[in-house]
């Protein structure tokens, strides 16, 4: 192993240059109180294509909605509106 005055980082190709994006909550913004299980085309914005839940970093959801969310995808998905998984 290199002392560690010796070894370099290499810049990484993944690096953003510029401000960081704010995202702000899709529900605070909308003034959405309840986030409703049956209106699947909400809850799609939330889920990547292999039918996971996003994260809150990914979508900007805060801390309270990202719970509600992930509550009403759950349920949606016990009821069949939306996939488990996808094939």
């Amino acid at each position: 192993m290199l002392p560690r005055e010796s070894r370099s980082r290499r810049p990484s190709s993944r690096t953003r240059t510029g401000p960081p994006r704010i995202r702000t909550c899709y529900f605070c913004s909308n003034a959405i109180n309840d986030i409703d299980f049956k209106d699947v085309r909400l809850l799609q914005r939330f889920i990547s294509s292999y039918a996971k839940i996003s994260p809150r970093k990914r979508t900007g959801t805060c801390a309270f909605h990202q719970r509600d969310l992930s509550q009403a995808i759950k349920r949606a998905r016990h009821l069949a509106l939306l996939p488990f998984a996808v094939r």
